[in-house]
């Protein structure tokens, strides 16, 4: 808390690095959090509840043409809503508990630079950030599987987003997460078995997005999800198989055989490909990307990629053939 008594907290941007999208599916997956994106909210108290709309809530644009680019590049509904679904949670954790928190009011303003609807898990982090900020404010302290649970619940029971628990996992424990969302894991104790593992294990690595490509999760696995329901054989063998893949990256980092992780990536996205339609210029991404020898996978749903790259040459090499492509490409830094 700083000295005036406001109280900033932040969640970072997710890559997910391997497994996905078996998250979903009782898969397993390796995540990890970068700081070079991130979403903040920021509190103080007050005589009543207030939230502060972010531009993301405007309602009064100049023009049609600052209308259409507001949507583009923020959607259609605003992150007041994020903050609204948390604190109803929130209170319902808190009752839930025996933890009295109807004393003190507070006033909450939110940000978020995460590019929106490129698969880096901007919505999960900015109710990441309000339940951090809410915890310290109430000195309320909620167990960190338990708190991926309930950020789950604020997208996919208060407000019907589909969703899955990699995203929350990753922002609630940071760093480099590797996850198994065994079925009976899951059922014994209401959740997964979650690893932190070191980020030096890692080699190097480079995150590319383009806020063209934006797409909704759940519109990308709508149609997965009724294959696996219904018992597709095909969906269900790649499932085990992105588990798998998450599994032999963990080994390989371990063992310190990370030179082998490219690979490993690169067939986590041709599985994909094989499986989901893709947009074809998600497709022209990942191959330019690999065009220079460097491995590349999405981060989640599509509009981002991962991938390893052997020097700083092949980094420049794929900043040559990404950027007047209108992609952007960083080096993240891994919290």
């Amino acid at each position: 808390m700083e000295n005036n008594g406001i109280i900033r907290s932040r969640a970072y941007s997710r890559a997910g690095f391997i497994g996905n999208p078996s998250d979903g599916y009782n898969g397993k997956t390796i995540s990890f959090t970068f700081d070079n994106f991130y979403a903040e909210t920021v509190m103080y108290e007050a005589p009543y509840i207030e939230l502060l709309p972010n531009r993301r809530d405007r309602s009064i644009y100049r023009t049609l043409d600052d209308l259409e680019q507001n949507v583009r590049e923020c959607g259609y509904y605003g992150g007041i809503r994020l903050l609204q679904a948390s604190l109803k949670r929130f209170h319902e954790y808190c009752r839930s508990k025996g933890i009295d928190v109807s004393g003190k009011g507070f006033a909450m303003r939110y940000f978020s630079n995460i590019p929106h609807h490129v698969g880096m898990a901007g919505s999960s982090a900015i109710i990441t950030a309000c339940f951090r900020g809410l915890m310290q404010f109430y000195g309320v302290d909620i167990p960190k599987p338990e708190m991926a649970n309930i950020i789950l619940s604020v997208e996919t029971d208060e407000l019907g987003i589909g969703a899955g628990l990699q995203d929350r996992v990753a922002q609630v424990y940071q760093g480099l997460t590797y996850m198994d969302f065994d079925k009976a894991a899951m059922k014994a104790q209401g959740f997964g078995n979650y690893e932190p593992l070191d980020p030096s294990l890692l080699p190097n690595i480079y995150i590319a997005y383009k806020r063209e490509l934006s797409e909704g999760s759940e519109v990308f696995h709508n149609d997965i999800r009724a294959r696996y329901n219904m018992g597709d054989q095909q969906v269900v063998d790649a499932m085990e198989t992105w588990a798998g893949l998450a599994d032999q990256v963990r080994d390989a980092l371990l063992s310190g055989n990370s030179g082998v992780v490219g690979e490993l990536l690169n067939a986590n996205f041709d599985l994909r490909r094989r499986i989901y339609n893709i947009h074809p210029d998600n497709i022209a991404m990942v191959e330019a990307a690999r065009s220079v020898g460097a491995s590349a996978k999405f981060t989640g749903s599509g509009g981002a990629i991962v991938g390893t790259y052997a020097d700083d040459a092949m980094f420049d090499q794929l900043k040559s053939v990404l950027e007047p492509l209108r992609i952007s490409i960083l080096k993240p830094n891994i919290v």
